[in-house]
């Protein structure tokens, strides 16, 4: 009986080698799996690593600040107006980041304003990107007088300036942050419909596209279950970029008078409202122009990064 156990066992140590000679010969071959090599390209890729940590941590400050936030980011006190941080010497650690010009607690509004960029952000990420998705898409897969119109539509929209439109638009309607949001999203869809529209080109005379034509698919499945999924990649990068570039318009606008509105801590606006003291308390325009530098910075490390490991032929 000792025996047969001690035989047994051998056995079964010697088919779990061989299953794990088998193995290793096995990817020698065929070599590692698409999704392995996306890992490693992720765990590769430095400025992915770190634009994802940033951003994720700049998302969660924003989720949490009610209980990040040391104080009332609305609360007033003009007896300690002007505090400075605690790296000065009459700084207080009852306001780390110090007070505005209305004592206003800075820790506080900048945590609230990460809140304003992102909704901002996403929001125009979001509108913007199913207007230039659509187009991009059918101008590309349908071409034709459809290609025709949509790229019509591409040009009067690329002899528009943005920022002078929004500005025109902003003023005439009335500033508020939905409005602000409304305007950018109605005029940052050019670029995803430019790039999608290439992108559905490439893909639309492809093999499988032509099968799912043959047995009969209907045109909405086949965009949705063929195109889509092989162009997701462009509409992720283009997403990320334009997110970036709708923060920093916000910014632009604030601290023109006609983005969110006061007494709301936009990170714009309080660049706007500290313009005044810029020489007396630097730290009020220095702190909300280094947090809207890292978010955006995130963001654009983001892209480049999804770009890289999604396309890595495109890297120069």
């Amino acid at each position: 009986m000792p025996g047969s156990i001690r035989a047994s066992a051998s056995a079964e140590r010697m088919s779990t080698h061989a299953a794990t000679v088998d193995a290793s010969l096995a990817e020698s071959f065929t070599g590692p799996s698409p999704g392995e090599l996306l890992r490693r390209r992720i765990r590769g890729h430095a400025g992915l690593l770190i634009g994802a940590g940033v951003l994720a941590l700049i998302v969660l400050m924003a989720l949490a600040a009610p209980w990040l936030a040391p104080q009332d980011p609305y609360a007033q006190d003009l007896a300690s107006r002007l505090i400075p941080p605690i790296w000065h010497a009459n700084g207080s650690w009852t306001h780390p980041l110090g007070t505005d010009m209305l004592g206003r607690d800075y820790l506080s509004r900048v945590i609230y304003g990460s809140r304003i960029s992102l909704l901002i952000g996403f929001s125009v990420m979001l509108i913007s990107g199913v207007i230039g998705a659509v187009l991009g898409i059918v101008a590309g897969y349908f071409g034709g007088r459809t290609d025709l119109v949509v790229t019509y539509l591409i040009t009067v929209r690329l002899s528009l300036p943005v920022i002078l439109v929004a500005l025109t638009t902003v003023a005439l309607a009335g500033s508020s942050l939905w409005m602000v949001i409304l305007v950018l999203g109605l005029l940052k869809w050019d670029r995803y419909a430019v790039v999608l529209r290439s992108a559905t080109q490439q893909v639309r005379n492809l093999d499988y596209v032509t099968a799912a034509r043959a047995i009969g698919c209907p045109t909405w499945r086949i965009i949705a279950g063929e195109v889509l999924p092989n162009v997701s990649s462009h509409l992720i990068v283009v997403a990320t970029l334009e997110m970036g570039s709708a923060i920093l318009l916000e910014a632009a606008l604030s601290f023109l008078g006609l983005g969110v509105q006061p007494p709301a801590p936009s990170w714009g606006l309080m660049i706007s409202e500290a313009k005044g003291y810029m020489f007396f308390s630097p730290w009020l325009i220095s702190i909300p122009g280094l947090a809207l530098f890292a978010l955006v910075l995130a963001i654009n490390l983001l892209g480049d990064g999804v770009r890289d490991v999604t396309a890595p032929e495109g890297r120069a």
